[in-house]
Protein backbone atom coordinates (compact mmCIF):
# COMPACT_ATOMS: atom_id res chain seq x y z
CA UNK A 1 0.00 0.00 0.00
CA UNK A 2 1.49 3.25 -1.02
CA UNK A 3 1.50 5.76 2.00
CA UNK A 4 3.16 8.78 0.29
CA UNK A 5 1.28 11.96 1.01
CA UNK A 6 1.71 15.19 -1.16
CA UNK A 7 4.84 14.00 -2.70
CA UNK A 8 6.35 12.95 0.47
CA UNK A 9 6.96 9.31 2.24
CA UNK A 10 4.08 10.08 4.32
CA UNK A 11 1.97 12.83 6.90
CA UNK A 12 4.52 12.90 8.86
CA UNK A 13 7.62 13.44 7.07
CA UNK A 14 5.53 16.22 5.08
CA UNK A 15 3.78 17.96 8.08
CA UNK A 16 7.06 18.47 9.97
CA UNK A 17 9.18 19.85 6.60
CA UNK A 18 6.10 22.17 6.33
CA UNK A 19 5.13 23.27 9.65
CA UNK A 20 8.68 23.44 11.51
CA UNK A 21 11.35 23.04 8.95
CA UNK A 22 9.87 25.02 6.20
CA UNK A 23 10.36 28.26 6.87
CA UNK A 24 14.42 27.87 8.14
CA UNK A 25 16.62 29.03 6.06
CA UNK A 26 19.58 26.96 5.98
CA UNK A 27 22.96 28.26 5.67
CA UNK A 28 24.71 25.00 5.71
CA UNK A 29 23.95 21.39 4.21
CA UNK A 30 21.78 19.27 6.63
CA UNK A 31 22.07 16.07 7.47
CA UNK A 32 18.91 13.75 8.48
CA UNK A 33 20.28 13.68 12.12
CA UNK A 34 20.67 17.54 12.53
CA UNK A 35 16.94 18.02 11.48
CA UNK A 36 16.06 15.38 13.57
CA UNK A 37 17.55 17.35 16.77
CA UNK A 38 16.27 20.69 15.20
CA UNK A 39 12.66 19.00 15.30
CA UNK A 40 12.79 17.26 18.66
CA UNK A 41 14.36 20.52 20.57
CA UNK A 42 11.50 22.24 18.68
CA UNK A 43 8.85 20.11 20.02
CA UNK A 44 10.35 19.14 23.61
CA UNK A 45 11.63 22.43 24.46
CA UNK A 46 8.10 23.92 24.20
CA UNK A 47 6.36 21.02 26.03
CA UNK A 48 5.83 21.30 29.56
CA UNK A 49 6.35 17.84 31.32
CA UNK A 50 8.40 15.80 28.70
CA UNK A 51 6.79 12.86 30.45
CA UNK A 52 2.99 12.98 29.48
CA UNK A 53 0.92 11.29 26.91
CA UNK A 54 1.33 14.52 24.81
CA UNK A 55 5.50 13.89 24.30
CA UNK A 56 4.58 10.47 24.05
CA UNK A 57 2.64 10.69 20.99
CA UNK A 58 5.01 13.41 20.08
CA UNK A 59 7.93 11.21 20.17
CA UNK A 60 5.89 8.25 17.92
CA UNK A 61 4.87 11.15 15.34
CA UNK A 62 8.38 12.21 15.20
CA UNK A 63 9.90 8.61 14.60
CA UNK A 64 7.47 8.22 11.57
CA UNK A 65 9.28 11.00 9.49
CA UNK A 66 11.99 10.46 7.00
CA UNK A 67 14.45 12.84 7.91
CA UNK A 68 16.58 11.53 4.96
CA UNK A 69 13.95 12.49 2.74
CA UNK A 70 13.85 16.22 4.02
CA UNK A 71 17.91 16.35 4.36
CA UNK A 72 17.85 15.73 0.93
CA UNK A 73 15.36 18.04 -0.30
CA UNK A 74 17.03 20.93 1.71
CA UNK A 75 20.55 19.79 0.41
CA UNK A 76 19.38 20.27 -2.94
CA UNK A 77 17.95 23.27 -2.84
CA UNK A 78 20.83 24.49 -1.05
CA UNK A 79 23.11 23.67 -4.08
CA UNK A 80 20.69 25.28 -6.33
CA UNK A 81 21.37 28.21 -4.31
CA UNK A 82 25.29 28.20 -4.83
Amino acid sequence: MNKEYNGWTNYATWRVNLEILGDIEFENKMSADDLKEIVEDCVFNNTVEKDCLAADYARAFISQVNFYEIAEHINEEFDEQV
